[in-house]
């Protein structure tokens, strides 16, 4: 996997124990973490907890081989970010880390916003002229993506990953972005009285 990652222009610190992957992760120098549940010394879940703790916020991407609907629970109310069960394709993968990628670059700012339309990341609070705008959780990430990319196409690849959090292009999701965009786009024209949404044919969406 290490050589793998490096060859698609990642640069990797492989650590092999988790006092040394504990060691590495707080020094706050690295885009991302790739843990293993099983590790030398320390479990993998004892180093995610520490961080958490620490509240060193580089976000994790938790592996292991435990498929348990509880595991997968414990993991990610412990402060792991996404959760992939062994075996996984490298494919999966790479969309997974591209996926976190991309979210952190999006928190970098806590608010986002288009013409009078704000939206707070942190709080997940939808504003247009200083009054609340009522979204669902999915529509909230659509409208998120959206923005933080306006003026480009978002893809349905990109929303696949980045909102239903599944890796690569599922035609079967295809009926179901339409839906929610449908909605957004509906919620949104009520306030703004005016369709900010552009549909790409064939390719995605476009904030405009």
């Amino acid at each position: 996997m290490d050589q793998g990652l490096q060859q698609e222009g990642y640069t990797t610190f492989l650590a092999r124990t988790g006092q040394e992957g504990l060691l590495q992760a707080r020094s706050g120098t690295y885009a991302l973490v790739i843990l293993d549940w099983m590790l030398p010394d320390l479990s993998g879940f004892e180093l995610l907890c520490a961080l958490r703790v620490e509240s060193v916020q580089i976000p994790i991407l938790f592996l292991t081989a435990r498929d348990a609907v509880e595991d997968r629970v414990l993991g990610l109310d412990s402060g792991a970010d996404d959760y992939l069960v062994k075996p996984f394709s490298f494919s999966e993968l790479l969309a997974r880390l591209r996926t976190l990628l991309r979210r952190r670059q999006q928190f970098t700012v806590k608010t986002l916003t288009i013409d009078q339309l704000t939206i707070d990341l942190l709080t997940r609070n939808v504003l247009y002229s200083g009054h609340p705008v009522e979204l669902t959780p999915r529509e909230f990430d659509l409208l998120a993506v959206l923005i933080n990319h306006q003026g480009e196409i978002v893809s349905r690849e990109m929303l696949v990953e980045d909102v239903w959090r599944q890796a690569g292009r599922l035609t079967s999701l295809d009926n179901v972005i339409d839906v929610h965009i449908a909605h957004l786009r509906k919620k949104l024209q009520t306030v703004m009285r005016r369709d900010i949404i552009e549909t790409v044919r064939g390719v995605g969406y476009r904030m405009n």
